[in-house]
């Protein structure tokens, strides 16, 4: 999305591995995966999500 600032990103994750771990959990694990590619971004808006049954 744009900011008009800099790179702005959002991604939305569904993963099996989210399940029972809080928002901040989650949101955690995808900012260790993606460590090296965030630091080239201004901004990014995480969305996380489990497989529905």
């Amino acid at each position: 999305f744009a900011g008009g600032c800099g790179a702005m990103y959002e991604i939305h994750i569904e993963s099996e591995d989210f399940r029972e771990k809080r928002t901040v959990q989650q949101h955690q694990m995808v900012n260790q995966a993606l460590s090296e590619e965030i630091k080239a971004m201004h901004g990014l808006r995480i969305f996380t999500s489990t497989p529905r049954p």
